[in-house]
């Protein structure tokens, strides 16, 4: 069951504005590892429902290292998320001052038996195939270490903005096994096979600049403004209508998996389901009326 607090209620002036949380944050236990919280996108503007997800990871102690409590939390914000039909995308960020995560909890992973870490591993593989899969835009806002596992959840997001501070790196051959949880697979397909490999087989560490350079991360900010970056960006989206959104997302997605021509058909597909909505006409009506839309999902 859910329970309420006010503790990470604070008003954080950003480049949007000041942040309004719709509710007090969901916690998904006692002393949770992940916090969820729902921002609206347009304060200023109350007939506009449009709100942003914000998952916090907090757990210091650990510097965020994946556990099996914050896994378990994390699942349960995933499947939340789609049953708000306000949210128009995500923002993934940490609550730990100079670390985004630290990766796998290499603590509790020795205490497993070879078959429960097995088990482990695939259950994180598959949590960050249901994030990528989410139909709203994904935004990582990466302060500090972001390695092995704290990489690779990055990677399945669908943006990533990083702080000056950010560091990023899959160091899992240096303890003589590979990325497990989507690395092998996200990270070529977004950089390209050679400069993923050669991170992978070096276990080497990137600073941001390089990171932007390979084109890990879209956009490269001061140290401490990567949550306003994707704030700004999550903002941005929200303007657009979310049937459009999402069906861009996965024009994309699934096309990317295909060859062109059947890439075509996915678009065509696709686009057909934006066409007999009401955020459809309203976007038409606004542009005749001089106005800003008001998209609602429909």
């Amino acid at each position: 069951m859910l329970s309420t607090t006010s503790r990470f209620l604070g008003t954080r002036l950003t480049l949007a504005g000041a942040f309004t949380p719709l509710a007090s944050p969901r916690l998904f236990s006692s002393s949770p590892d992940l916090v969820f919280e729902t921002l609206k996108a347009f304060p200023d503007e109350p007939t506009n429902p449009a709100s942003i997800a914000v998952l916090r990871m907090a757990r210091p102690a650990a510097k965020n290292a994946l556990g099996r409590q914050m896994l378990s939390e994390f699942v349960d914000a995933l499947e939340a998320i789609p049953q708000d039909q306000s949210l128009r995308a995500v923002i993934l960020t940490s609550e730990v001052e100079r670390v985004f995560c630290a990766g796998a909890d290499l603590k509790e992973r020795r205490t497993m038996s070879q078959q429960e870490a097995g088990m482990f591993v695939s259950k994180l593989r598959n949590s960050f195939t249901s994030l990528a899969n989410l139909p709203l835009p994904v935004i990582a806002a990466v302060e500090g270490a972001a390695l092995g596992g704290g990489i690779e959840i990055a990677l399945a997001c669908d943006m990533r903005v990083a702080g000056k501070n950010a560091i990023f790196g899959l160091p899992e051959t240096s303890l003589a096994i590979i990325p497990g949880a989507g690395g092998t697979q996200r990270l070529p397909r977004l950089i390209g096979a050679a400069r993923a490999k050669e991170l992978m087989f070096t276990a080497r560490r990137i600073n941001a600049d390089e990171a932007e350079k390979y084109g890990v991360v879209n956009h490269t900010v001061e140290a401490g403004a990567a949550f306003d970056k994707a704030f700004e960006i999550a903002t941005e989206i929200a303007r657009n209508g979310p049937i459009g959104v999402r069906a861009a997302k996965t024009a994309v997605d699934v096309g990317l998996q295909t060859d062109l021509t059947s890439g075509m058909e996915v678009e065509r597909a696709c686009y057909a389901q934006t066409i007999p909505t009401a955020d459809r006409m309203e976007g038409l009506n606004a542009f005749r009326e001089k106005r800003k839309p008001i998209y609602k999902g429909e």
